[in-house]
């Protein structure tokens, strides 16, 4: 028979149990209800309505805090292996309770980009179309957007590479500095 210290105590039977109720709710959210989540856990938004890609990651996440996360051998051994490897694995685990969900993490400008407050011009059917390159997103015709595909597809009325679009192409007037 084990002994006592082996059983799990009584608040710890509560939060396996929570965290159980937790992952099981997954299940029932919808893609928005699921990159609410995502933003929540993860502190940084996930821009894919994939259902099952951001079940899984939620719920690894989920038990990652439940169970304090990699070792400190674990993470050694990582950084070992892949010394390039995300610098999330390297992070501490922060509780939920402590970091507001709508905080959300920035990122790195793209170095693919031109700098910040950059004009990117193209000529698409006649017509002269300016995005501006914003810390946020891009700007255009005064809204912002999270991509330049969501511009390029407003722009064109179908699917595109917005760096394709904007950038990738010399036979236009894209990346010219007004």
């Amino acid at each position: 028979m084990s002994s006592r210290q082996e059983r799990p105590g009584r608040g710890e039977r509560r939060s396996v149990a929570t965290l159980a109720r937790e992952l099981a709710a997954l299940d029932g959210m919808s893609a928005g209800e699921l990159a609410e989540k995502y933003l929540e856990v993860f502190g940084e938004p996930r821009h894919t309505r994939n259902k099952e890609y951001l079940r899984k990651h939620i719920a690894w996440r989920m038990q990652e805090r439940a169970e304090g996360g990699l070792s400190a051998r674990a993470i050694d051994r990582i950084d070992q292996i892949a010394p390039e490897a995300p610098a999330r694995w390297r992070q501490p685990i922060e509780s939920p309770r402590r970091r507001p969900a709508a905080q959300v993490v920035q990122k790195e400008h793209d170095p693919r980009l031109p700098p910040i407050g950059h004009v990117l011009t193209r000529v698409h059917g006649g017509i002269e179309h300016q995005v501006t390159i914003r810390a946020s997103g891009f700007e255009y015709q005064g809204r912002c957007h999270r991509s330049l595909s969501a511009i390029a597809r407003l722009i064109t009325g179908s699917s595109w590479n917005g760096y394709v679009f904007f950038l990738g192409r010399k036979d236009h007037s894209a990346g010219r500095a007004r």
